[in-house]
């Protein structure tokens, strides 16, 4: 048998320390405990990512609201212009054909 581990299997270069024991609690390092403040730190970080998320998502979804409304609104306003328009270009036409007749009605001397 080797006593060289195989290639694969990482090895371990340095002894990192949990940020959040405490060297001097009573008991040695056996106790970590958390600092308050360390962990208000934490929760007000994420409490922001999250807010983060919530803003974009938020966003996404009333632009797609939004523009589904705008576009609802759009295609009945197109219709009510239309019928609107057609109304005026009809009466416009309408009252330029009763001028022309007239004109062409009206004795020559006047």
């Amino acid at each position: 048998m080797s006593s060289q581990p195989p290639r694969f299997v990482p090895t371990l270069t340095e002894v990192v320390q949990p940020v959040l024991a405490s060297s001097n609690a009573p008991g040695g390092l056996g106790n970590a405990r958390i600092d308050p403040a360390d962990r208000e730190d934490r929760e007000d970080h994420l409490v922001q990512r999250v807010l983060q998320r919530v803003d974009l998502i938020l966003e996404r979804r009333l632009r797609e609201a939004v523009g589904q409304v705008i576009s609802e609104h759009t295609g009945q306003l197109t219709a009510e212009l239309r019928i609107e328009i057609e109304a005026v270009v009809r009466q416009s036409v309408s009252q330029a054909f009763s001028q022309e007749l007239e004109r062409d009605t009206e004795p020559a001397g006047i």
